[in-house]
């Protein structure tokens, strides 16, 4: 019987006090995939070097900076480099770090938004075509066992012709600052030359309107949106509303805020077919709602044998105990572990290249129906 040898794993960015960071190495850890080797994981090299001594990695394998990293590995014999490389890196870095890996020939799990336009996108697509590597987007939440589930119960016609789809994503975050000049100044987020194009739509708003093609297979044709920056002097939006038409001729609507007051991490979709409805939320995981004319209310949850393939390999626990966003991240990495060895995975088990391009182009058709007076723009694919 063959050794499973682990993928040799490196990340750019998520050194000392990276909240992400930590959500990207446990995700890898917990399907016991991967061993993260070195990488590049600060601007400040002393605190690079600090972070790896804290993880016990070898200094020889910290590197100051992503051109070093690749120099380096590249260097080592192929049995001994880093295979695949996690990008958590500030936004506006995303672009020109991937390109170079995927270049390079590495595998890349990368952080959303993938790059800051839909052409940029398009040449990343391009290029993992080329140099045939896996490409990964960690939108995060498609890994849930009871998205995946809905998705299965979708595709197999459960819900019968899909009329409607409503989701939002609504934080309340920058509310405390955003009515101050100089504190919303402070904010990277806000800051087009780190955040982008977007703040909100390009960040959360991206995430809603992922779920919906996700779980629905639907392709979204066109939208009509409005965004809204508060305030004059505030270069991006902080809240917005996009009206969706499908390639099904049915309509939906993806509505995203981080100024919707004291909310958390309000992710939640629904799906409304000609013969049965399902309903899920990001802070409640585990209950899939599932609503039939004239039938009592049905919730659906993870670790039962009713569930489809995709959801149950994607369930580490047992029926009754709690999964959350470390488990959604690690089904992730499992299905891309999958796909860097060659074996088979269900379709779904991981975000690709092409979400990326997705997300890119409805974020400018967002963006590009706002500022043309909310009128009907196309996602020209």
């Amino acid at each position: 019987m063959s050794k499973h040898r682990k993928i040799r794993l490196g990340m750019i960015g998520g050194g000392l006090n990276s909240f992400i960071g930590i959500v990207h190495r446990i995700a890898a850890y917990m399907g016991e995939e991967y061993t993260l080797i070195g990488g590049a994981f600060d601007s400040n090299y002393e605190s690079a070097l600090e972070f790896a001594n804290k993880l016990e990695l070898d200094p020889a394998r910290t590197y100051p900076n992503i051109d070093t990293f690749i120099e380096k590995e590249l260097a080592l014999p192929e049995n001994e480099r880093i295979e695949a490389v996690v990008v958590v890196t500030p936004n506006f870095l995303h672009y020109p770090m991937a390109k170079q890996l995927i270049q390079a020939g590495f595998h890349v799990i990368c952080e959303k938004p993938v790059t800051n336009t839909a052409a940029e996108a398009i040449e990343l697509e391009e290029l993992v075509h080329k140099h045939k590597v896996v490409f990964t987007l960690t939108h995060t939440y498609t890994g849930y066992p009871m998205v995946r589930q809905m998705k299965t119960m979708i595709a197999q016609g459960t819900l019968g012709k899909i009329q409607k789809v409503d989701a939002q994503y609504y934080q309340g975050w920058i509310n405390p600052v955003i009515h101050d000049k100089d504190k919303r100044a402070t904010v990277w987020r806000l800051d087009p030359a780190k955040a982008g194009q977007s703040c909100c739509m390009g960040d959360i708003g991206v995430h809603a309107f992922n779920m919906i093609e996700y779980t629905t297979g639907l392709k979204t044709l066109k939208v009509l949106a409005d965004v809204d920056t508060l305030y004059e002097d505030n270069p991006l939006d902080i809240d917005g509303t996009a009206m969706c038409k499908f390639d099904n001729g049915a309509k939906g609507l993806v509505r995203a805020s981080q100024i919707a007051t004291a909310e958390e991490n309000n992710l939640r979709i629904a799906v409304y077919g000609t013969k049965a409805s399902l309903k899920w939320e990001q802070e409640n995981p585990n209950y899939l709602y599932f609503l039939q004319e004239g039938q009592p209310l049905q919730v659906l949850k993870p670790g039962h044998e009713y569930n489809g393939d995709l959801a149950k390999i994607s369930t580490k626990m047992a029926p009754g105990h709690p999964e959350g966003i470390f488990d959604s991240m690690a089904n992730i990495y499992l299905g891309t572990a999958r796909a860097i060895r060659g074996e088979a995975y269900l379709e779904g088990a991981f975000p690709t290249i092409r979400d990326g391009v997705r997300g890119m182009k409805f974020i400018e058709a967002v963006l590009a129906s706002a500022g043309n007076g909310n009128v009907w723009t196309e996602i020209v694919d």
